[in-house]
């Protein structure tokens, strides 16, 4: 150990008295009349003090209310903890369920990710509980078009993007009811669900309103006994079924289009979709084949508002009240495991059941929200850290699963009704809390963007 910290100091010193020589070999060179510094961070510049943002997208871009503007004060340089709560955020993540224990975690998100002007993301999502569930997923995705805005600040499209997915989860808390829509809350199971995945998706504009996208993923999958108290356990319950659905390695696939006429694929505040889309194991370990063939549409209508008069002037992202309507349709070819048939309860649908409430080979699904922003210029914490607005939203949802497409004329209408809680840092960027009642129970659902 001498001998190393004897060498190190030698060849420090060597390195010291050569950097001198040099400096002092080098010929004078006179003062610069003028020494340029980069100008300081401006979190002003683009954006008035109330936080609205005037429009200086450029007029050629082609579908120019598609794109996204991001000024140049919300693009602030530096690495994640200089933009802490600008583009960066770090969010504790607490909750507590008798059957999982206490839960802890945290979400790591950086939306200028590699300082690239707003056009990487990364976000890291990581969660224990006191019983052994856990949760570790990394989410990357970048944008395929942007453009630098003459005077500052960029301009991005929402709807050309790719994205890589990948993590490990060991839920124990997952809940099988059975096949069909006259599933009653007392045939509640619970089982355990292992998976490891990994997934790249992407889409891409064409030109006109034409969408297509596309993806490939690959997963392994073991299931084992539940954990919810005074519930038995799926694979005692349904042994033939478990045992079809365990230990699976599966590549899947998926491929869609759709005609797109909305001002954002996020967070619309005018026009319609229509889309279909296919997804599936393209191989399996068993070699089973199937796929679940989707059609889907959206409508959202601006409206007249009720705690705001709306943008002033040309602005980006202005105040807009919306209602919104979304459906779709699912149904099932093949053969595939139960947990991957179409099924409705949770954050997307039938928001006031447990996810994965009602399940089977076919399901339909339809809402309408009333999309209000009650402060429609946020709050602003400091110049540079601010909420851009705060919003409502009571919502209904419809939906039934059956065996078949046919089979749904003649199934049951399941719904639940609520009121949701919205925070849009940026157009892109809601964050959601949704409080939801049913005939069995109130569901209170936190989730990132739009439930459709």
């Amino acid at each position: 150990m001498r001998l190393i910290l004897v060498w190190a100091t030698a060849l420090s010193t060597s390195l010291w008295v050569e950097r001198l020589a040099a400096v002092e070999a080098a010929p004078e060179q006179p003062a610069p009349d003028l020494i340029v510094t980069p100008a300081p961070f401006d979190p002003f510049r683009g954006v008035d003090r109330d936080g609205r943002i005037p429009q200086a997208k450029p007029a050629d871009l082609p579908d120019r209310d598609r794109w996204r503007y991001v000024p140049e004060g919300r693009i602030m340089p530096g690495g994640p903890i200089d933009r802490f709560l600008v583009s960066s955020f770090i969010a504790p993540i607490v909750f507590y369920e008798e059957a999982i224990g206490a839960g802890a975690g945290v979400a790591v998100t950086d939306i200028d990710f590699r300082n690239q002007r707003r056009q990487e993301f990364l976000g890291l999502f990581v969660a224990w509980t006191t019983e052994g569930q856990e949760s570790y997923t990394a989410v990357w995705q970048r944008w395929l078009s942007r453009v630098e805005v003459p005077g500052g600040g960029v301009a991005i499209a929402d709807r050309s993007w790719v994205r890589a997915i990948s993590g490990y989860e060991r839920t124990r808390t997952r809940r099988f009811f059975g096949f069909g829509p006259d599933t009653t809350k007392d045939d509640e199971t619970s089982y355990t669900d292992e998976v490891s995945h990994a997934r790249v998706q992407t889409e891409r504009a064409l030109p006109g309103d034409w969408v297509i996208a596309a993806g490939l993923g690959i997963e392994h999958r073991n299931l084992t006994d539940g954990y919810v108290k005074n519930v038995p356990s799926t694979p005692n319950q349904f042994p033939e079924i478990v045992a079809q659905a365990d230990s699976l390695t599966s590549v899947w696939g998926s491929a869609g289009f759709r005609y797109d006429t909305r001002d954002s694929a996020d967070s619309p505040y005018r026009g319609w979709s229509l889309g279909l889309s296919w997804d599936g194991p393209i191989v399996i370990s068993d070699h089973r084949t199937g796929g679940i063939i989707t059609a889907r549409g959206t409508l959202t209508i601006p409206v007249p508002g009720v705690f705001h008069q709306g943008g002033i002037g040309d602005e980006e992202n202005p105040p807009t009240d919306t209602v919104a309507f979304g459906a779709y349709l699912s149904g099932v070819h093949g053969d595939l495991p139960f947990w991957a048939l179409p099924s409705l309860g949770g954050s997307h649908t039938l928001r006031g059941y447990l996810a994965d409430r009602f399940t089977d080979r076919a399901a339909w699904h339809a809402a309408v929200e009333w999309r209000l922003w009650v402060v429609p210029r946020g709050y602003s914490f400091t110049d540079t850290i601010r909420i851009e607005r705060f919003g409502l939203a009571p919502f209904i949802d419809l939906g039934s699963v059956a065996t078949s497409a046919p089979d749904l004329r003649n199934s049951p209408v399941k719904q639940s009704y609520g009121l949701g809680f919205r925070a849009m840092f940026e157009r892109d960027a809601v964050f959601r809390l949704d409080i939801a009642r049913s005939s069995e129970q109130v569901g209170v659902n936190f989730a990132f963007g739009m439930a459709f």
